[in-house]
């Protein structure tokens, strides 16, 4: 039930001493501010490198070969092999739990001579040769026309989905795109589409726009690749782990390509879902740390306020003997010094979840005007869960403080306070 004189009481106790007040009140303002800075900076960090997974199939990983490293069968090591089509069949039909199998071979790259041509314009682009799904691994956009699919891989179709940095530096602004061609290394492909992709995973957005997607099967009679492949991206289902289905898939790619089972260098792999594991693991202990170094900051000024507590309890020795005289239980007085002690907590601590918000509201501003296309730094913030524990612990720091003064104000014997001048 509201008190008014409860509240006054509290108000004239706390700016008896203004300047003794806001001093103390400031090394809890100080901790919650830095308890949500560091979150929000751990967040911001977090959100930054997350975006270089955007829109990619986390639970996925790149497999290549590599030489082999053991004899095996009569074979020596040192042997180098090819993937082939067929493992792709195989290694779904021998292996639950996965979503897509993606093979791929590749041509040229932009640090190689120029590869693709367009009219008098020329550029070396990675070609690719790939199927359907790639694009569900992968973050792309089509803009303009359509992907690759199953018809054309069917039907060797020679078509290609180009990205909006071929398109600028190949064609004239205007100029008609879809349904006109390119050569890549003199054979011609239609352009059936443009993409844009929204991330990469390298942070060189400005060089993922300029890839070149054709179908697997027209690649490989273009470029003579016949049924070799060059890796393969592999996405296990959402409810497995690409991880642990790793050994699997390498067992049946050993096993059809005469590899010792123990040579476990014999092929490469790049495992996103571990990767992705471990960058989430290390910012739970981002967020741990923030936690630890908040909340002692915090407890420093606890500290502070449990003192200013105990000085106030002494200049009050006599009020609270006559509030005893007059019939004031040990609860009553226990009761009132704890919550000032909370109010002050709170108050200060809301200062400094105020003054935290602006700050971050400020840098948000700040970085929607700078650059963030590799920006490793997005939107730090803090969100509503965060504030409701940030919350619990300024009530459980308020009681803190309060606690060991008022112990000692319920110690104060009547007769002895009104002595007391």
């Amino acid at each position: 039930m509201f008190s008014k004189d409860k509240w006054s009481e509290v108000i004239e106790a706390l700016t008896s001493n203004v300047f003794r007040t806001i001093l103390t009140a400031f090394g809890v303002f100080w901790g919650i501010f830095i308890l949500c800075i560091l979150l929000a900076a751990g967040k911001g960090l977090e959100n930054g490198v997350k975006k270089g997974f955007a829109g990619i199939s986390a639970n996925s990983m790149f497999m290549w070969t590599m030489p082999t490293t053991k004899p095996y069968d009569g074979l020596p090591k040192g042997r180098r092999y090819n993937f082939k089509i067929d493992d792709v069949a195989a290694i779904k039909s021998e292996v639950d739990g996965l979503k897509y199998i993606s093979p791929r071979n590749q041509l040229g790259g932009f640090r190689g001579t120029n590869n693709v041509t367009h009219g008098l314009k020329s550029g070396a682009y990675n070609v690719y040769g790939d199927y359907p799904e790639i694009i569900k691994q992968e973050p792309t956009d089509i803009i303009e026309g359509r992907f690759i699919n199953y018809n054309d891989i069917d039907q060797a179709r020679k078509v290609a989905v180009i990205g909006e940095g071929v398109k600028k530096e190949l064609f004239e602004v205007g100029e008609p795109v879809l349904g006109s061609y390119i050569k890549v290394q003199g054979v011609n492909f239609m352009i059936i589409g443009i993409y844009k992709r929204k991330s990469s995973p390298d942070g060189n957005i400005e060089e993922a726009q300029k890839n070149i997607f054709v179908p697997f099967t027209a690649f490989s009679r273009a470029f003579n690749f016949g049924n070799i492949v060059g890796w393969m991206a592999i996405t296990a289902e959402d409810d497995k782990s690409v991880t642990a289905l790793k050994s699997s898939i390498f067992d049946v790619v050993k096993s059809r390509h005469r590899i010792s089972p123990d040579d476990n260098n014999a092929i490469g792999n790049f495992d996103l879902y571990e990767q992705f594991k471990k960058i989430s693991g290390l910012f739970t202990a981002l967020n741990f740390v923030a936690y630890f170094i908040g909340v002692l900051i915090l407890f420093s000024g606890v500290i502070g306020i449990s003192n200013i507590m105990l000085i106030v309890v002494k200049e009050r020795t006599k009020e609270i003997g006559i509030r005893r005289a007059l019939g004031a239980t040990p609860w009553q007085i226990r009761g009132q010094i704890l919550f000032e002690a909370v109010f002050l907590t709170i108050i200060s601590g809301m200062a400094g979840i105020s003054f935290a918000t602006l700050v971050l509201f400020g840098i948000n501003k700040a970085l929607e005007f700078a650059p963030s296309q590799d920006s490793m730094f997005i939107n730090p913030s803090v969100d509503f869960v965060t504030v409701l524990i940030a919350l619990v612990i300024l009530i459980f720091a308020g009681l803190l403080a309060g606690f060991i003064p008022a112990q000692n104000a319920i110690r104060v014997k009547p007769v002895e306070a009104l002595r007391t001048e």
